[in-house]
Formats: C-alpha cells, sequence, structure tokens
C-alpha cells in the first residue's frame, strides 16, 4: 500500500507542515534519550557547518540491523569510494531513540505503543453495549432520521443482538426502525435487524432486541451500527455522552468524533445511539492466559530493549552515520522521525537539497545526480519525485488515517524517495501560491526493477544486495545481458 506514514504525511498539505517547521531554529536541537543520546552534538562536531549538496535521510527502525549493513555494503559504500560524490554528500539512518517498552503482543495494535489495556474481562457471558440513565428525560424522539455509532474491537467479539429503544409512550412496538452493522470502509452492511410492529424482537431492560448471524469480529475490527427510521417521524435517541459504554473489562471502544473519527460517506445521521448490541467475548481462556503471562512477558521485553540499545551504541560508533531522534520508534511516529530529522539537519549542516527515503529501498545516487544536472534541478523551489493521485485515505490497518477527512488524498510523493530543495521551507511560508512540483516515474512506488530507475522500495536484504550486484556488474541492476564473445 501505501506509504501513509511512509509518506509519511501522505499529502502535500501535511508534507508542507513538516517542512514548515525547518525554520523553526531558534529552540535547540532536540535531545534524544537511548543510544547515541549523550550529545549528539558530541557525537557528531566534524558536521558543524559543513556544507553539502544533498543530505540523505533514511528512515529506519531500531532493528533492521541487516538492512542497513546491506546498504552500507551497496549503493552507500559504492558513494563513499566515489572521488567527487563523498565531499558532496552527507547520509544519515534516522532512528528513534527509544523503543516502545510495550510489548508488541500487548499494543492495541502493532505500529503503535499503546498498552491493550484489558483488565477483569467479563467472560461466558453476554453484556449489553450501553447502559443508560434511570430518568428518561434525556431520551428523545427526535427528527433524525438515520443515528449512528462507531466502535472499535481490542479483542475479538462476536455480536449476538441488535436493539433499538423502548418507547414507554408506546403501546407495544409502533414503529418501523432497521439496524445495520457496518464494518469501517464497507458500504455493504455486515448484518441487519429490521424491527415492526408484528416483529419487534424480545424486550431486555429498556431496548427491543433481535438476534443476528454470529460471527467474530477480530481484533482492530473498526465498525459502525446505524439505526434508520422507515417511518415519517424520527428515532428515539440519546446524545453519546449521556451513554455508559459496558466494555467488557477493556475489549471494546466506542470511538467519538472527538476522537477523529469520520462519518461514512454513505450516512447521512447524527452521532448517538438509538438502542444498543449485546455481545460476548470469545477465547477468553486464551485471553486469561495473556494476561496472566504479561508481567513475565514484560520483564524480558524491557531486557530485550536494553540489548537493543546497546547493539545501537556499539553500531552508531563504529559506522558513525546514524542520527537517533527524540522519538519512540514505531510506524506510527515515522511523521515525527522525519521532523526531527529535518530539525537536525538544518541546526547542524548547511546544504542545497534533502533526499528522503527509506532502509528497504534500491537507490542510485549517480543518477540522481545526472538527473538533477540534465533536468536542471538545482535551482530553488522545487519538490521533485513521483506523485499519487487520488489515493484513499485507509480508516484501518498499518496506514490508518483517522483525522484527515477526505476520501481521498491530495497528490502525495512517493516515500521511496524524493528530493527537496532546501529554500523551499522559507518559501513555504509566504509565498504558498507558487510551489511547483517536478514529477519523475523513475522514482518508483511500488517495487518493481526498471532500467535507469532512481529509487525503489519494499525490498528484502538479500534483493538489495542483488539488485547492488547487478548494477556494479553491468550497470543494470535489473538485469545483465549476456556478453556474445
Amino acid at each position: 500500500m501505501r506509504n501513509w506514514l511512509v509518506l509519511l504525511c501522505p499529502c502535500v498539505l501535511g508534507a508542507a507542515l513538516h517542512l514548515w517547521h525547518l525554520w523553526l531554529r531558534s529552540p535547540p536541537p532536540p535531545r534524544a534519550s537511548g543510544p547515541g543520546a549523550a550529545g549528539q552534538s558530541a557525537l557528531f562536531p566534524q558536521w558543524k557547518f559543513s556544507h553539502y549538496d544533498v543530505v540523505v535521510g533514511v528512515l529506519s527502525a531500531r532493528n533492521n540491523h541487516e538492512l542497513r549493513n546491506v546498504i552500507r555494503n551497496t549503493w552507500l559504500k559504492h558513494l563513499l569510494q566515489h572521488p567527487t560524490l563523498s565531499q558532496r554528500v552527507l547520509v544519515k539512518f534516522i532512528i528513534g531513540a527509544r523503543g516502545c517498552e510495550v510489548p508488541v503482543e500487548d499494543r492495541e495494535d502493532p505500529y503503535s505503543c499503546r498498552l491493550l489495556n484489558i483488565t477483569n474481562p467479563v467472560l461466558n457471558q453476554e453484556i449489553e453495549a450501553f447502559n443508560f440513565p434511570e430518568d428518561t428525560s434525556s431520551s428523545r424522539l427526535s427528527e433524525d432520521q438515520v443515528v449512528s455509532v462507531s466502535f472499535r474491537v481490542l479483542y475479538p467479539i462476536v455480536i449476538t443482538s441488535l436493539g433499538v429503544f423502548y418507547d414507554a409512550n408506546d403501546v407495544g412496538f409502533q414503529r418501523n426502525i432497521t439496524v445495520k452493522l457496518y464494518q469501517a470502509e464497507q458500504e455493504e452492511a455486515l448484518f441487519v435487524a429490521r424491527f415492526s410492529p408484528p416483529s419487534c424482537g424480545i424486550q431486555v431492560n429498556k431496548l427491543w432486541y433481535k438476534p443476528v448471524e454470529q460471527f467474530i469480529l477480530p481484533e482492530s475490527f473498526e465498525g459502525t451500527i446505524v439505526w434508520e427510521s422507515q417511518d415519517l417521524h424520527g428515532l428515539l435517541s440519546r446524545n453519546l455522552h449521556r451513554v455508559t459504554v459496558n466494555d467488557g473489562g477493556g475489549v471494546l471502544r466506542v470511538i467519538t468524533a472527538g476522537e477523529g473519527t469520520l462519518p461514512h460517506e454513505f450516512m447521512e445521521g447524527v452521532e448517538g445511539v438509538a438502542g444498543g448490541f449485546i455481545y460476548t467475548i470469545q477465547e477468553g481462556d486464551a485471553l486469561l492466559r495473556s494476561l496472566h503471562s504479561r508481567p513475565q512477558r514484560l520483564s524480558n521485553h524491557i531486557q530485550d530493549l536494553r540489548v537493543e540499545d546497546a547493539l545501537l551504541q556499539e553500531e552508531s560508533s563504529i559506522y558513525d552515520d546514524i542520527v537517533f531522534v527524540d522519538v519512540v520508534d514505531t510506524y506510527r511516529n515515522v511523521p515525527a522521525k522525519l521532523l526531527n530529522f529535518y530539525r537536525w539537519t538544518v541546526e547542524t549542516t548547511s546544504f542545497g537539497l534533502l533526499l528522503k527515503t527509506d532502509d528497504d529501498c534500491y537507490i542510485d545516487l549517480e543518477a540522481v545526480f545526472n538527473r538533477i544536472a540534465q533536468k536542471n534541478l538545482n535551482g530553488p523551489n522545487f519538490w521533485w519525485g513521483n506523485f499519487r493521485l487520488n489515493w484513499a485515505v485507509d480508516r484501518t490497518g498499518k496506514w490508518q488515517e483517522l483525522e484527515y477527512p477526505s476520501p481521498a488524498y491530495p497528490a502525495f510523493a512517493c516515500g521511496s524517495g524524493y528530493v527537496i530543495s532546501k529554500d523551499i521551507v522559507d518559501w513555504l511560508a509566504g509565498n504558498s501560491g507558487r510551489l511547483k512540483t517536478y514529477q519523475d516515474s523513475l522514482w518508483l512506488c511500488e517495487k518493481t526493477c526498471e532500467t535507469g530507475m532512481l529509487s525503489s522500495p519494499q525490498y528484502s536484504p538479500q534483493e538489495l544486495s542483488r539488485l547492488w550486484e547487478l548494477k556494479e556488474l553491468c550497470g543494470d541492476p535489473c538485469q545483465c545481458e549476456a556478453k556474445v564473445q
């Protein structure tokens, strides 16, 4: 996919915001803790006030030692041995100074550092998702024809029934209401319950419930329940702030607008509840075992982090090519890693261009320099790369984005490689109408090989080594024609 954070500001606006911070030179450089934190300026004093035509920032995860070594043995080695380029280019791996102290198994998702905080799970029984206050003054027959609530599953559950409010003023059930459950980004409902006077279901507490087809909603599932009135009058509904969520001990989270969720484009309602649902927690025994083993897992993980810190410190001392930025090194924090690296670069070096790439990318710096000369790209005010157009916003998964409201991003540069001129930073503040981008298809967005490519992403260490072997053998990383004697 997509580089969400790959691009880690997957839109020009977001990237512009990152660049805007470059001219904030008055604050001191960020102080990193962890490996290399003992004064970054002390580690790299020889760079102060040095000038480079290009600074290359290679985003890298803390444990990607093998990928970094492949780079050091391929295109970076070639660069350092080049009589001219070695004086013109500075290459730095960008690594978060701190590892996440939460083991992957205990995180809400593997791309963040947020603890999956489940305590005292309610097992082996059905759970009503919402509690409502005893007074009925907060319930109202509104003019809203559609009401919805979104939620996130933090541990597997099964929804057994969907429900609607009981109207104490009615004699029996006098309304026609459809309740649907949608998965995020899907336009077809997973299941539907229809309520009408002749078929109103079973009354439990303040709601009428109907059973639905049961299947497991997995961890990280994000869904929306929608209540739709089929009558001329609206729904009996309540504001979310007047509802208590039964989260089963932490397996379920209702997402409010304040947390950044957005209504699906096919919904036309207001956020709230016009009923509820009943669910059960799955795999309860496995959950209890996981919670029981969490303390030991945490202790082992902290020890592993200390070993990782020592290895990174040793690696940094040997190669002197790592910038530790003051960030917890997780995928969700990639934009912060880039922002801190931009600040470090501006405050410690003098440069004309900045090239961003990733540690799993093939890159040909000689070709980049040749292209710059051919296309006269060493002037001011340009952003050079390959841009994605009409890229859909992901609401779930690795590239999840919950704050950007549009269904598609504006054009944004692929994360495998792009170049920006330094003065674009100053220009962005007062000349936003003049920015022009230079798109070049040789900055490849997908894992593929093309003769003359400037960069290409998502390679394993072995694949990167093979690409560079071919590059050195015959000048083409994709293939070497058999020479006819």
